[in-house]
């Protein structure tokens, strides 16, 4: 007999066949705590569930994720309905999740705690607060056309302040809709821009009834509005996300309206007797100043006006003998200095300065022409001594003393005998020059001594 062998595929698709048609596997009802989640923003979402000894992977589609009100968390213990098949690539079973709510908590109720800490953490709920128009003219109602809030309301202002105006912005309050025609109202009440005071409202009802005012649209709109924002939803004991970004928050719609307008007869009591008051004040300041007056008229400068300027008087003359005084020390000092400057200007003056120079010139002259006179005289001895001096080294003076010198033909120097090339010579004598013939020539002895 021989043994077929399966493909891994075969082996998966059949396992995975057995998952689907189970029908105890196509809706299971699990709860566990959530592991490995990282939010991806508009995608299908990848986790686990887990509990203390087992571990399951789990996804959840876009279109699923998105109904949910709340933002899963790692360590968060959900309750999650869904099917179990097989992926067939990995070959791993998994929990397609179709739902999913906090266990022990409802998903509304989480979904409200994580968007009011959210919020919270960005400011919004610890802004400053916009103050209330006391003396309103136009009111604006965000509320339901057809519930008792805007009666109550209604009621409220005419009883209290009939001249305000009330205009009603009808809007769902209850529904999937309802934030964004919420704040489709709120946005469109500001562009009109004329109100004094806008009320957002609804009557009591369950979270569900209420979350439209829960969402984060919602509170957004409620926190940019330019105009005070009075918010009265549900009952004394519901607080919602519009009631913590809202100015001012009002338990009933009847005490949204109480808030927003003040009591027309308490308002005329009190302008009544802030009218005693100012004219009560007026009075007082007319006393006052007649009491004024009277004391003005009785003081010193009325009645004895002259005591006035005594002391100015006396104060002036003594600051006129104080000027005096300066002003003559001001005209020595000045003259001083003028006569300082007289000097001064002597000194440096031209005809002074001219004649000092002359004077200077004068001695200079004398001194140079004594200088001049005296390098004269040293010029002339010493032209002397140089004379003498010449005339003792002049040949004619030798020749004069008897001594000669001899030339020859082409009246060449000779000192000695070895000098002569011809046997004609000519003697210079002082007195004139004679032509000789050479006859006979001795050698001195010293010549015979050095040609040994």
């Amino acid at each position: 007999m021989t043994t077929e062998y399966l493909s891994v595929t075969a082996l998966t698709k059949y396992i995975k066949r057995k998952f689907d048609v189970d029908p105890y596997l196509m809706k299971v009802y699990l709860t566990g705590e959530i592991s490995n989640f990282r939010l991806r923003p508009n995608a299908h979402q990848y986790f686990s569930l887990k509990d203390d000894h087992a571990k399951i992977s789990a996804i959840m589609f876009k279109s699923a994720f998105n109904r949910i009100k709340f933002v899963p968390e790692e360590g968060m213990k959900v309750l999650v309905t869904g099917h179990i098949s097989v992926y067939e690539p990995s070959g791993s079973y998994q929990i397609y999740v179709d739902s999913m709510e906090p266990d022990g908590v409802g998903q509304l109720y989480q979904a409200y705690e994580q968007l009011k800490k959210r919020l919270d953490k960005e400011g919004l709920f610890s802004q400053p607060k916009r103050q209330l128009v006391q003396f309103p003219k136009r009111i604006a109602v965000v509320t339901s056309p057809s519930g008792a809030v805007v009666r109550d309301i209604i009621t409220t202002v005419r009883r209290r302040y009939p001249i305000a105006q009330i205009v009603l912005f009808p809007a769902l309050v209850q529904g999937d809709e309802a934030s964004t025609d919420i704040v489709r109202q709120i946005v469109k009440v500001n562009q009109l821009g004329h109100f004094d005071t806008l009320i957002i409202g609804r009557g009591g009802g369950s979270i569900e009834d209420l979350w439209p005012f829960n969402e984060e649209n919602v509170a957004r709109a409620i926190s940019a509005s330019t105009i005070p924002v009075i918010s009265s939803v549900g009952h004394e004991t519901d607080t919602t996300i519009a009631d913590l970004v809202a100015d001012v928050r009002a338990a009933t719609p009847t005490a949204a309206a109480e808030l927003a307008v003040p009591r027309l007869d308490q308002v005329l009591v009190e302008l009544k007797t802030t009218q005693n008051r100012i004219i009560n004040a007026e009075y007082q300041l007319i006393e006052q100043a007649k009491l004024r007056l009277k004391r003005l008229q009785q003081s010193t400068v009325f009645t004895s006006p002259q005591r006035i300027y005594e002391t100015f008087s006396q104060k002036l003359d003594l600051l006129r003998q104080r000027l005096e005084n300066q002003a003559d020390k001001v005209t020595a000092s000045r003259k001083n200095n003028l006569s300082q400057l007289h000097m001064r200007l002597r000194l440096v003056a031209p005809t002074y300065m001219i004649k000092e120079q002359k004077q200077r010139l004068n001695v200079l002259q004398l001194r140079l022409k004594q200088s001049q006179l005296q390098n004269l005289n040293k010029v002339k001895q010493q032209y002397l001594m140089l004379v003498g001096s010449l005339d003792h080294l002049s040949p004619l003076k030798i020749l004069g003393r008897g001594y000669t010198y001899t030339t020859d033909e082409n009246d060449h120097f000779i000192s000695k005998m070895a000098d002569l090339k011809a046997k004609t010579i000519n003697v210079h004598f002082s007195d004139g020059v004679i032509n000789a013939s050479i006859n006979k020539m001795t050698k001195g002895k010293e010549d015979e001594d050095d040609g040994r």
